[in-house]
């Protein structure tokens, strides 16, 4: 990519989009086209192909997706599976029809076998049965996936696709009902600590920014309390009223973590130095040519919220609630490909959670 070169970031708003276009500037990168959505509607097929005429970009970071942990994916299924599709065929068209030079498609590791070997390799796509509970989600980035391999093949575009781990960062979404683990886990941890102090402007404060269930800031203690209670974070009953924080599932999975700031330096990497033609030297049958995205490196989900935990300042206590749903039990991604290529990750995961806990405060101040 040249400096001047006119690069469209879809999702530009959203955790990644945000790092991306962040990290585009700092490159010195300055033609940079964004939307927001009540510009420009991503499902509707005309919108796309009208913005895509109008604007003639060279080239296309795919950060636009509906996301969300494992409530929202096993909730909102048919949502997971239509939007995303939708989302992902008319840029990717779009971006085929106007000539885009280079365009990259960001997916998910969930696309892989939930009983995949581990760390996860890129040729382990579709040897065996997804994870349910985000199986629409994951079938609609493999069809993403296949449809860059296929306009590459068909029509000679240069469409590469990435494979990012659980990323984090400014910017991400703090909703209890729809947000991912770690996320969830920070706000959890920093309202449980603000009612072990009986801190009660902070809750307000956090209740004003990103309400809960629609109950705000100005909410009477009693719904605030209750709404509290209902994801996890109450008083116990006991005469010593320690604070507990309820968390889903046994605390055993492992997990993989990057922070957004190296996962938009990465894409931003294979922009500039990698093509389809690097990824698919040699293959007899074209397929597998993704790269995943992570840091090699990956920790238990109880030992994560030990992690919060002490970077927060939450005294009380973790309750696992071994009902709900654990997920796949691991997802460390091989990031031989990526390293291979020239790229490794610079931020550690607890100088990352200090850093976005840090700015998740002053937000709320």
């Amino acid at each position: 990519m040249e400096r001047s070169s006119k690069i469209y970031v879809a999702g530009h708003t959203g955790l990644v989009g945000t790092a991306i276009v962040r990290k585009l500037k700092e490159k010195g990168y300055s033609n940079i086209v964004t939307r927001t959505h009540a510009e420009l509607e991503l499902l509707d097929y005309n919108a796309v192909i009208n913005f895509f005429n109008s604007e003639k970009p060279d080239y296309v970071f795919l950060a636009a997706a509906r996301v969300g942990g494992i409530m929202a994916n096993n909730t909102y299924r048919a949502q997971f599976i239509f939007e995303n599709l939708q989302i992902q065929n008319n840029i990717i068209h779009a971006s085929y029809l106007n000539g885009v030079k280079k365009l990259l498609f960001l997916g998910s590791s969930c696309i892989y076998p939930r009983e995949a070997p581990q760390p996860i390799k890129e040729e382990y796509l579709l040897t065996s049965p997804l994870e349910y509970t985000n199986e629409p989600y994951a079938i609609a980035k493999i069809a993403g996936i296949k449809m860059c391999e296929s306009y590459n093949l068909q029509y000679g575009t240069n469409f590469i696709s990435v494979m990012p781990t659980n990323l984090y960062g400014p910017n991400d979404n703090y909703d209890l009902a729809k947000s991912h683990v770690l996320p969830a886990i920070i706000r959890k941890m920093h309202l449980a600590k603000c009612l072990e102090q009986n801190n009660w402007k902070a809750i307000r404060n956090d209740l004003s920014v990103l309400p809960i269930d629609r109950v705000g800031g100005n909410a009477k203690e009693d719904e605030i309390l209750e709404v509290l209670a209902k994801y996890g974070i109450q008083k116990s009953s006991g005469c010593e009223g320690k604070v507990i924080v309820t968390l889903w599932g046994s605390g055993k999975p492992m997990r993989e973590f990057l922070h957004s700031s190296d996962m938009a330096d990465a894409c931003v990497f294979i922009m500039e130095k990698v093509n389809f033609s690097d990824l698919s030297r040699g293959m007899s049958e074209v397929r597998n040519t993704h790269v995943n995205i992570g840091t090699g490196k990956d920790i238990s989900i109880a030992e994560l919220a030990q992690l919060v935990r002490g970077i927060v300042g939450f005294n009380g206590e973790i309750v696992w609630d071994s009902t709900k749903p654990d997920g796949t039990y691991r997802k460390l991604l091989d990031v031989n490909k990526l390293h291979n290529l020239g790229w490794t990750h610079k931020i550690d995961l607890n100088q990352g959670i200090r850093m976005v806990y840090q700015g998740y405060i002053n937000a709320r101040l």
